[in-house]
């Protein structure tokens, strides 16, 4: 099976996407399953995990209703609020079986340090306790704080969003490189190859600027624990969805490619999201 495990569905009418608006045109309306089907036929995939775009309870409503009407969709990652009456979301939305997991918002967050207040942490670890896949969307200058977090939760079943987000427009490797290592330490801690372009210049990139960071991912997480997404239609502000697949392809070795391709596209994403 092959799985496009970051991708992202919206309808800007629904006026829940402050971060998109008419400064960003090319996102600027409204992207549902029909605008996907292109990119499905023409790459052999056979479905998409589709992640929550908005740090709302109404959204990934929304999103579990698309999936109700779209085969493609094989799972939703929801948002739920830690900080209040979270097991009440949760299990409503566990009566939806293409529900698989929530996100964590770091990046969002003004004040990150407050992922380490206890009434979090328990929250967490109740999760923990569950084994639930458990999305976390983190910056570069975010990941001390994660790391601080995985002392507390070290056998949280997560997955790092776009690899961390290093400064690639820059070149810059650390403190990425060194917190990431840390990270991937957690033998329960998975990483997403997916949203690279957005992190570099979106109209001068070239895929010599992504090779040592996916190199490094590969390296540190190994072939179990990567897998490939899109970030579509994020990624269009600044590639194509086959530009994303060729910065992959061409970023990693054709001998590694054909040992563990099955696992970079789809297999490792089956597992970790507990798809039937």
């Amino acid at each position: 099976m092959r799985i496009d495990a970051h991708q992202h569905y919206w309808s800007i009418t629904r006026q829940d996407y402050g971060w998109i608006n008419e400064e960003l045109p090319i996102l600027y309306r409204d992207f549902l399953p029909e605008d996907y089907g292109i990119h499905l036929i023409k790459h052999d995939i056979d479905g998409s995990i589709v992640v929550q775009a908005a740090p709302t309870i109404e959204e990934t409503e929304y999103l579990l209703e698309l999936a109700n009407l779209s085969d493609s969709i094989l799972g939703v990652v929801g948002w739920i609020d830690l900080f209040t009456s979270h097991k009440e979301q949760f299990k409503r939305f566990c009566k939806h079986k293409k529900f698989v997991g929530f996100r964590i918002m770091m990046q969002e967050m003004s004040d990150v340090s407050r992922v380490l207040e206890q009434s979090y942490l328990e929250a967490l670890k109740y999760y923990e306790a569950l084994d639930l896949p458990i999305d976390i969307l983190v910056k570069e200058n975010q990941l001390g704080v994660l790391n601080e977090l995985l002392r507390e939760v070290p056998d949280l079943r997560a997955v790092i969003n776009h690899i961390g987000k290093p400064r690639i427009k820059e070149q810059v490797f650390e403190p990425w490189e060194h917190l990431m290592g840390e990270i991937a330490k957690h033998p329960k801690i998975h990483c997403k190859i997916s949203g690279m372009v957005t992190e570099a210049d979106h109209h001068n990139w070239e895929i010599g600027n992504f090779k040592p960071y996916i190199e490094y991912i590969l390296r540190i997480f190994g072939p179990e624990r990567i897998m490939f997404g899109s970030d579509w239609p994020v990624c269009l502000q600044a590639a194509s969805y086959d530009d994303v697949l060729s910065i992959l392809h061409n970023s990693i070795p054709q001998s590694w490619i054909e040992e563990n391709s099955s696992g970079l596209f789809g297999e490792n994403a089956r597992k970790f999201y507990k798809l039937g």
